[in-house]
């Protein structure tokens, strides 16, 4: 890693570590830096203030951060498979199956109400299910046609079809269904509390570490299929490994945090813009830190008394991420592929 792009990423670092810390002091209850040290240094503090950071601000502020870093991981591994600046971890409607799987759950309500499990860890479930059924969907559909541009025919297909099944649903549904269905959409990094931390963490961690280890193909699938078979990459292998680790890091974010807007598809090009490169070696984690610092900052604005209060996350980062697209629409190639 060059010096400009290890000490872009040190500062990126040291950003994401400060938002974090903001994280727990910051929200409807002040809480001073005495009392969250307290809490995070003392395992016997059972006060108020404790209590409100271990079991809210903290889950919270790592569920962003890893939430924030899968999605990044996701946008820039699809950009790169299809080549093309606009792709984003719902290209290929694995966003729109998650959508699904819990509009089912939560406004079909006749064909659940009797599920043995919390509604919570339904809508989890739920979505999750749906997520996988559309990448295995989208699996079959490589295995029978290999090609990028028909994959992504079928990816938004797929989500057309989501999309107007949710209608249905949505038509037919009660009004107490249909606004929780409404509150999942808007997006949260607060519905994930600790016991169920680890079910979000292990996944998209996993899914991280094959992103990481994915750069040398990817920089090859830069310049295109044949070129990369040609260096001895195994083309179809490596797309398939690509779109497995797209939907694990999509499916299971998308399952405890709602439909996340922008942060996948937009933080992959802030990433070049800092690092004005396209070698994934550099590009991959500059744009992991880009995603988790970019989540905590959204997440802290909507925290923030007397300004964010009420306002949905996926609002945030649509506001900051549409400039951004805008930004890669108007400077085509040379932005969406710095050299």
């Amino acid at each position: 890693m060059r010096v400009g792009a290890l000490r872009m990423s040190l500062l990126l670092a040291v950003l994401g570590v400060v938002l974090f810390f903001l994280h727990l002091l910051v929200g409807p209850v002040p809480i001073g830096w005495r009392d969250v040290s307290t809490a995070l240094l003392d395992a016997g503090a059972n006060g108020p203030s404790a209590l409100i950071v271990r079991t809210v601000r903290l889950p919270e502020a790592i569920t962003a951060t890893i939430a924030g870093a899968g999605l990044a991981a996701c946008g820039l591994l699809m950009q790169t498979l299809f080549r093309n600046p606009l792709a984003g971890p719902s290209v290929l409607g694995i966003s729109s199956g998650a959508s699904l799987g819990v509009a089912i759950l939560l406004l079909a309500q006749p064909l659940w109400m009797f599920a043995p499990v919390p509604a919570d860890l339904g809508v989890v479930i739920g979505a999750f299910c749906g997520a996988m059924g559309v990448l295995l969907l989208i699996m079959l559909a490589d295995r029978r046609m290999g090609d990028g541009v028909a994959l992504l025919i079928v990816g938004l297909m797929v989500g057309y079809l989501c999309s107007a099944i949710i209608n249905v649903l949505q038509v037919a549904s009660s009004e107490a269904a249909l606004r929780g269905f409404v509150l999942w959409g808007m997006g949260s990094f607060g519905d994930v509390i600790n016991g169920r931390l680890a079910w979000l963490a292990l996944p998209v961690l996993a899914g991280i570490l094959a992103a990481l280890l994915l750069v040398k193909p990817l920089n090859a699938l830069l310049l295109g299929d044949a070129y990369a078979a040609s260096l001895g990459v195994p083309v179809k292998r490596t797309r398939r490994l690509i779109m497995w680790t797209t939907g694990v890091l999509a499916g299971t974010i998308t399952a405890f945090c709602g439909p996340i807007a922008f942060l996948g598809l937009a933080t992959p090009h802030v990433a070049r813009g800092l690092c004005k490169t396209s070698d994934h070696a550099v590009l991959m984690p500059v744009t992991i830190l880009c995603g988790a610092v970019l989540a905590l900052f959204c997440d802290l604005l909507i925290k923030l008394p007397g300004v964010g209060a009420g306002i949905p996350l996926n609002a945030v980062t649509s506001l900051l991420g549409a400039p951004v697209v805008a930004w890669v629409l108007l400077s085509g190639k040379r932005w969406a592929r710095t050299a």
